[in-house]
């Protein structure tokens, strides 16, 4: 009988770590042209005025969710069959804010005099078109968006809903979608910006004009470290996908999407990042991490949670720069 060999664990031991002060720079590759260009592009692609609302698990039964997208007021419900529902967030009778309405029988009913909206037109109040992919809620906003109407979202190919743990991120800032698209459109930054979590990051030659790939070492404790390979590309305006295609988790794939909300007291644009992370993994262990999904799924929103901390002040930052007319790039 053949043995059963383990398989290797797909840890390294990083040999020849240099400290973060003098480690390669990577200014010269991040060209503020290739950002740039790489940014017109996605901002070319369509969206079909789909607009990431949040989480799926945020549009919960039994409660309204609200959000103002693009300056427009929406709220989601979850109807009858559980199916993802939205429309305008005011009342068409007085204005009341319909986030704040309860949900009867699949109804929102507002609670300033007891209007039933049904999630069919009622009253001058016309639902709008949503869809539920399993992991985010997105809603269409026709006026706000300006294109061609989509009937579904342009989303990437994901690993199977069975086979992964998913995890999603949502955080405000000060600043416009193409700042935080800029900001995932320069993997250079990762092990200058964020050397709690990469080291030894490297960005390949760019294949074509559609996609960036990073060879960069995740770090777990001390020397010890996961090497990978990503590829981040952008498949419309306001999302940018990083996808692994070598190392641990190939095929796990982080979404990161850019929603414009309302703008704040001071004018000043906000904009939501809402990042959902799909980790998958072929080894036999990883349907104990399926399991245990609950406990994980904290853990994956603070390790997202810590670099954009940091990537969203790169964001800001840059957003502060254009709007004072002294953005380099």
């Amino acid at each position: 009988m053949t043995p059963v060999v383990p398989r290797r664990l797909p840890l390294s031991l990083r040999r020849g770590g240099v400290p973060w002060d003098r480690q390669r720079p990577t200014w010269r590759e991040a060209r503020p042209a290739l950002i740039a260009a790489a940014l017109k592009r996605a901002q070319d692609r369509p969206s079909g005025n789909w607009y990431v609302l949040g989480a799926s698990a945020a549009v919960t039964p039994g409660r309204p969710f609200g959000r103002t997208i693009a300056g427009s007021e929406v709220v989601a419900w979850r109807d009858a069959t559980g199916r993802l529902a939205a429309g305008p967030g005011a009342c068409p009778h007085l204005g009341a804010p319909l986030k704040d309405a309860a949900v009867s029988r699949g109804a929102l009913v507002c609670h300033w005099h007891g209007l039933a909206l049904p999630g069919d037109a009622t009253a001058g109040w016309s639902p709008l078109p949503a869809h539920d992919d399993g992991v985010l809620a997105w809603v269409r906003l026709d006026a706000a968006g300006g294109e061609e109407p989509l009937e579904r979202p342009v989303q990437p190919p994901r690993p199977a809903a069975g086979a992964t743990v998913a995890a999603v991120h949502d955080v405000t800032g000060t600043c416009e979608p193409a700042d935080v698209i800029a900001n995932r459109l320069d993997p250079w930054h990762g092990a200058w910006l964020h050397p709690y979590s990469f080291v030894d990051l490297t960005v390949e030659e760019p294949d074509g004009e559609d996609a960036l790939a990073v060879r960069v070492s995740f770090k777990v404790a001390g020397r010890v470290v996961v090497p990978v390979r990503a590829v981040f590309s952008a498949p419309g305006p306001r999302t940018v996908v990083m996808r692994v295609t070598e190392g641990e988790g190939r095929g796990s794939v982080v979404e990161t999407h850019a929603t414009p909300l309302a703008s704040d007291h001071r004018g000043r644009p906000r904009t939501a990042v809402i990042e959902a992370v799909l980790a998958t993994s072929d080894r036999p262990g990883f349907a104990v991490a399926r399991a245990a999904a609950p406990l994980l799924r904290p853990l994956m929103r603070a390790a997202a949670a810590r670099l954009w901390r940091d990537d969203l002040a790169y964001a800001e930052r840059r957003w502060a720069l254009r709007e004072a007319g002294r953005f380099p790039g």
